[in-house]
């Protein structure tokens, strides 16, 4: 009967363990999964879509893209959408971008391309280059993407349009990356799953916060309603995700998840580039309104909490042999990675990501709150000038 009877340390972590185990798993079946929810009730019909195809304008910023511009540029040009413009403004490129959009523009009657001034220093250039690209756009939906991107499928305008309905302000898309090798491009590809997941899945659940300037798309009367990215001059980035937290709520935002509708950014080839982008997004997440980052933070920390105290557990019942305290330690655990394992893995399924997780999966789930952490205090050790405006 030992065999049953557990001492009070067993029972604070073995209690601890299930609470933490059933916080996890409301957030997976809650939110995590969403999307996938959101692609079912979809083929099932269950999702309304408007049947008009209301004329869109494509606003890319460039800068010394040549190359990706040549590659990723011809894919949002050739879309089966029957009213569009593409307008790329050239950020001031010392590559042969300017020549690489002048031969597109003859082939393509409805490329447009300009420039910012190079004496504009009073703001980021990049939302300078966007407004300049906003104020030259025909058309009042505007769809947002990036040089390095390129599109699932000739579909993604028409699957991004269909969300334009009379009440929708804003729609957000999926964004992934093409596939790379090895294991850095396996663990980048994780944590853009993930980011999706949760952004896209508080979208979902009617609690908008932010979007990716990689595949989004707003009306250009509610960039000037707003006065446009006036409220964050002061910092370099924010034109994608603090605009969307400021004008995005319950009803006036959609979310588009078809599988041809996602956009695929170029495989980062230095992780330098990844590790830059990813501080920048810190460093805006501090200015987000809302309860949602308190929401996901609190995920973040009971996950941390999860493994710490399994991992006391398994220590414990070894140090004090106790294979029942063990074997439910492990048993809780292996639900939590079922649940997981089914959730992530439908959703890359579902968005095409070419990616499976399952042994990779704790590892990536642990690693990924450690790397945001490193992330932040790299941040802070850099100080605040790098992020603001120049």
């Amino acid at each position: 009967m030992e065999t049953f009877t557990f001492n009070t340390t067993e029972i604070i972590l073995l209690t601890g363990l299930s609470a933490l185990c059933v916080i996890q798993l409301i957030y997976y079946f809650g939110l995590y999964n969403r999307i996938h929810r959101r692609n079912i009730a979809c083929k099932k019909g269950e999702v309304h879509f408007s049947n008009e195809l209301l004329p869109l304008s494509v606003i890319i910023c460039a800068r010394n893209e040549s190359e990706n511009l040549r590659r990723y540029l011809p894919s949002i040009l050739e879309q089966d959408y029957p009213n569009f413009e593409v307008i790329v403004i050239n950020d001031g490129s010392t590559d042969e971008s300017t020549e690489v959009l002048s031969a597109f523009e003859e082939k393509y009657p409805h490329l447009y391309h300009s420039f910012t001034p190079e004496s504009a220093r009073y703001i980021s250039r990049k939302k300078l280059a966007l407004t300049l690209g906003i104020k030259a756009s025909k058309h009042d939906w505007l769809v947002f993407t990036e040089a390095n991107c390129q599109p699932e499928s000739d579909q993604w305008l028409r699957l991004m349009a269909r969300n334009f309905t009379p009440h929708t302000e804003i729609v957000l898309g999926y964004n992934g990356y093409e596939r790379g090798k090895g294991w850095k491009h396996r663990y980048i590809s994780f944590d853009s799953l993930f980011n999706s997941l949760r952004y896209l899945g508080l979208a979902l659940a009617g609690n908008p916060y932010m979007g990716i300037g990689r595949n989004l798309a707003y009306r250009k009367e509610l960039f000037f309603a707003k006065k446009g990215y006036s409220t964050h001059l002061n910092l370099q980035r924010g034109e994608d995700d603090l605009f969307v937290n400021q004008i995005a709520n319950t009803n006036n935002t959609r979310v588009e998840t078809d599988a041809n509708s996602v956009v695929r950014m170029r495989a980062i080839e230095r992780h330098k580039d990844w590790k830059e982008e990813k501080i920048s997004y810190l460093a805006t997440s501090s200015y987000f309104r809302g309860m949602q980052r308190y929401l996901l933070g609190f995920e973040t920390v009971s996950r941390l909490l999860f493994y710490a105290t399994f991992l006391t557990t398994m220590v414990f019942s070894l140090l004090h042999p106790h294979y029942l305290v063990m074997g439910i330690a492990l048993f809780l655990f292996l639900i939590r990675y079922m649940v997981q394992a089914i959730v992530v893995n439908k959703t890359a399924t579902d968005m095409r990501d070419n990616r499976h997780y399952y042994l990779t999966l704790p590892l990536f789930d642990l690693l990924q709150p450690l790397k945001s952490l490193q992330l932040r205090l790299y941040r802070l050790y850099r100080g605040k000038g790098d992020f603001m405006r120049r």
